[in-house]
């Protein structure tokens, strides 16, 4: 759903200047923050929200006029978010001083095709090393930048493009764990009519450290956003099944390969107009808790499964990721770039 709106950017009350080279911490940061506009609403199924996000938190648009808004992700060093616009192939810079750039172009198509409809860089996350890693859905592929993050350049490393021989889908969501072993999904999103599926599954994939990729899950019909509890357990996984609206949990054994499973939580039900998107990306709070876009914003779900909320955006939802602390969701909501205050 293209868009000709321009990016807007929303003024900030900047205090006297610093060094560039001192980081901000979190008070310095809040006392950045002015009049942002607001949206939606905050909706507590459960006193348990209470603990995640204070009773006076809004949702803050901090960025708008964007195709797709995808894939965000904190850089502490440089005390910035990034995050994707699929359908423009762009990956843009955001920081709390009322800075927005174009981070990095093209980031995940190289083609000449010119009619791709989501050719971009999806998600996001860094190695141990601090290298990027992107899935890529133009190039069909898991790429790692080749550059530093503060040198961004479109020059990529592929660590992944096949499967037996065939080429993935469009891989679309990815998560690391703490013994560098790399998860990721491969719905069909990033394919056109004129792309040749060559799997006839979607799956979920691991990377190993050493480099070697394994099929973990074929079952799931829009394996989506993904993410790890914070003991490195269990790997949750949403799909984007308007029909089958579900989130997943994964027992993860000794190796960290998949061993058994179960849905959680089935949002099919809220799936509609009143409710706009479906379950994509999410982030997994070090409470536990599942931040996870879905049906009306972003769900936060417990680790058993119990619906506690809603970060209601108004917006169909992609994804969502928390800066280093955890003071503030960052949100990517279609056109739009939103953040809510935490706990």
């Amino acid at each position: 759903m293209k868009k000709s709106l321009p990016i807007i950017f929303f003024s900030l009350f900047v205090l006297a200047c610093n060094s560039p080279e001192k980081k901000m911490d979190s008070e310095r940061m809040n006392s950045l923050v002015s009049n942002f506009e607001t949206i939606g609403s905050i909706e507590r199924l459960s006193g348990a929200m209470d603990v995640l996000i204070p009773v006076d938190s809004k949702i803050e648009v901090i960025a708008s006029g964007f195709d797709w808004s995808e894939g965000p992700l904190w850089l502490e060093d440089q005390q910035a978010l990034i995050f994707t616009d699929v359908p423009e192939n762009k990956i843009w810079k955001w920081t709390a001083s009322d800075s927005l750039e174009v981070y990095l172009e093209p980031s995940g198509y190289f083609g000449s095709e010119t009619n791709k409809r989501e050719p971009g860089a999806n998600g996001l996350i860094l190695d141990v090393d601090g290298k990027l890693m992107l899935c890529q859905h133009g190039a069909r592929q898991v790429a790692k930048m080749v550059s530093d993050i503060s040198e961004p350049s479109p020059v990529f490393e592929v660590l992944a493009d096949t499967y037996e021989g065939k080429k993935f889908n469009s891989p679309n969501d990815l998560v690391k764990s703490e013994n560098r072993n790399l998860f990721f999904t491969d719905p069909p999103y990033g394919l056109d009519e004129w792309d040749t599926k060559e799997l006839e599954f979607q799956g979920v994939y691991q990377i190993d450290f050493m480099g070697n990729l394994t099929l973990q899950i074929d079952s799931l019909s829009r394996p989506n956003g993904i993410g790890l509890s914070p003991d490195g357990k269990k790997l949750y996984v949403a799909q984007s099944d308007p029909l089958k609206a579900r989130y997943y949990a994964f027992d993860l054994d000794e190796n960290e390969n998949v061993s058994s499973g179960k849905m959680i939580l089935d949002v099919s039900d809220l799936v509609g107009d009143a409710n706009p998107g479906l379950p994509d990306g999410m982030a997994v709070h070090s409470s536990g808790n599942l931040f996870a876009s879905g049906p009306g914003g972003i769900l936060i779900i417990s680790p058993n499964g119990d619906h506690l909320g809603t970060i209601k955006t108004e917006r169909a939802t992609s994804n969502c990721t928390f800066d280093t602390n955890e003071d503030y969701l960052y949100i990517t909501a279609d056109g739009e770039l939103m953040r809510v205050k935490l706990k």
